[in-house]
């Protein structure tokens, strides 16, 4: 991946690593949460915080693709109404968010992140349920792993997701700040299982 001083490259990986929006749904451990947490959830309010939570050290990484020119970029796709957030709120605290691109009806997801555990999975659950609203069928998840897996993803060809890319990116954009004001209760995403 991209790192310091080398050039931004467009990665392609085979197999692609997707979700399809039509099927997401939280596993069980996720409804337990769901159920009992006094979670909010929003959309696009803290875009730039979402995006430094992102690029914070890992424990099981030494150093992060999002440098500050990175953010910088997002953080104008953001302004011009391409690139998204949906943050998750613990009271006033960000306890986990994604962000990611729209372009046409696809949203190509860049990072998640977890400040409390079940974090980015209720984010990750709150960004399927508007992308599915909006009519967008397929979540981009680039590379595959276990966790990514075992919350409802999917490996499809490269030459099959190329073909849905080039469908997708002719549909209209749904443009401008995603956001539809307070952040609701992350329980309301029990009622669209």
């Amino acid at each position: 991946w991209y790192g310091e001083g080398q050039p931004i490259l467009w990665w392609s990986p085979d197999p692609r690593c997707v979700f399809d929006t039509g099927e997401m749904k939280p596993n069980r451990s996720l409804r337990r949460l769901l159920a009992r947490t006094s979670w909010h959830v929003s959309v696009d309010r803290a875009f730039r915080e979402v995006i430094e939570a992102c690029a914070e050290p890992r424990q099981d990484e030494p150093g992060t693709w999002i440098t500050p020119a990175m953010m910088d970029a997002y953080t104008a796709l953001h302004a011009q109404g391409h690139a998204h957030s949906v943050e998750v709120w613990d009271g006033g605290h960000l306890v986990g968010g994604i962000y990611g691109v729209a372009v046409g009806r696809l949203f190509c997801g860049e990072s998640m992140f977890s400040r409390q555990s079940g974090g980015s999975k209720v984010a990750l659950m709150a960004l399927a349920a508007r992308l599915r609203e909006w009519g967008f069928p397929l979540l981009d998840a680039q590379v595959v792993n276990p966790h990514l897996l075992s919350l409802g993803a999917r490996e499809i060809p490269r030459i099959d997701f190329l073909a849905r890319v080039r469908e997708l990116v002719a549909l209209p954009l749904v443009e401008g700040s995603w956001s539809d004001g307070a952040a609701r209760p992350a329980r309301d995403l029990l009622s669209g299982t």
